[in-house]
């Protein structure tokens, strides 16, 4: 496997703390994900709500259709599962989903540019990929890649830096 050329270290650097602001704003709504599906999708049956009949921040019941059991979720087509909202006001249970889809394809780019620059193989490049939709595997993932990138660029720039030494000795 390639590695980087030193003249990209200030790059990965840049893309090391891309990745890590990404991997925890994804990491975060990820959690908030999932906490709402588990309110939505369980006998709870509530969506969070800002505004409307409910004031500035409400739960609104969540009416479950007839055809619903609690594996309609799993079925491709629900099974006829109907969950229709009681709530008026900004849905915020949907600005989450939302949200966490457009925060995880800024995540994947973080993830495609250190990946690229660091000459990881492939399986690498999908192992941090599904960081953004594995709950809390994100920061798990990012501890330990910026724990590795900055000891890597740490013992290739000591390296070089004894090399660059040697070969001043040997030019005098």
């Amino acid at each position: 496997m390639p590695e980087p050329k030193a003249a990209s270290f200030p790059k990965i650097r840049g893309a090391l703390k891309f990745y890590q602001i990404a991997s925890i704003i994804t990491g975060v709504m990820l959690l908030l994900l999932l906490i709402e599906m588990i309110l939505k999708y369980s006998p709870i049956h509530v969506e969070l709500f800002a505004g409307g009949s409910g004031g500035l921040l409400w739960f609104a019941p969540v009416i479950v259709g007839d055809g619903c059991q609690w594996f309609s979720l799993f079925v491709p087509g629900g099974m006829g599962c109907d969950l229709v909202s009681a709530g008026d006001g900004v849905n915020l249970s949907l600005f989450i989903l939302v949200a966490h889809g457009w925060f995880y394809v800024v995540y994947l780019f973080s993830v495609f540019r250190l990946w690229s620059l660091m000459r990881w193989p492939f399986s690498r490049f999908i192992t941090l990929a599904l960081g953004g939709v594995i709950p809390a595997l994100s920061f798990i993932m990012e501890a330990k890649v910026s724990r590795e990138v900055k000891a890597y660029l740490a013992s290739r720039e000591a390296a070089l830096a004894a090399e660059a030494s040697e070969n001043q000795e040997a030019a005098r």
